[in-house]
């Protein structure tokens, strides 16, 4: 037998996407993500498609990832989809050494992050109230 599933941890009108171990620093994918957050699900990803951040293209990625969980999954309407959360972790640091004058040697780290974005449902009555 195994054991039974464990319970949803998002609310019934929510869906997520998480990517992990991007190879970008936490401080400017934090850059990108935070240009999303609050915003309407269309309007997010018209301004990933447009940004000149490199690690843009991958956040769009995510984020559609997380609309399309929000249709196929939980069946929630595309429509009123807002970008609830998106947040930002750190992940393992790449050490690597660069050589320099005289002999020495100077530390680089190379940082890895994790992304999470969390799609909600808005209610039927702020429909008109909560357009950007």
């Amino acid at each position: 037998m195994s054991k039974p599933s464990a319970p949803r941890r998002e609310a019934d009108n929510e869906a997520k996407a998480v990517l992990r171990t991007v190879r970008v620093s936490p401080r400017k994918l934090d850059l990108v993500a935070a240009t999303i957050r609050g915003k309407k699900a269309s309007s997010a990803v018209n301004e990933l498609t447009f940004s000149k951040k490199r690690i843009a293209q991958d956040v769009k990625k995510v984020l559609n990832s997380a609309i399309a969980n929000a249709e196929n999954n939980h069946n929630l309407d595309v429509d009123r989809l807002v970008v609830a959360e998106a947040s930002v972790g750190k992940s393992l640091v790449m050490k690597r050494f660069q050589t320099r004058g005289r002999g020495r040697a100077a530390g680089i780290v190379k940082p890895f992050s994790h992304l999470t974005i969390v799609v909600r449902e808005r209610p039927e009555n702020q429909d008109g109230a909560e357009e950007k």
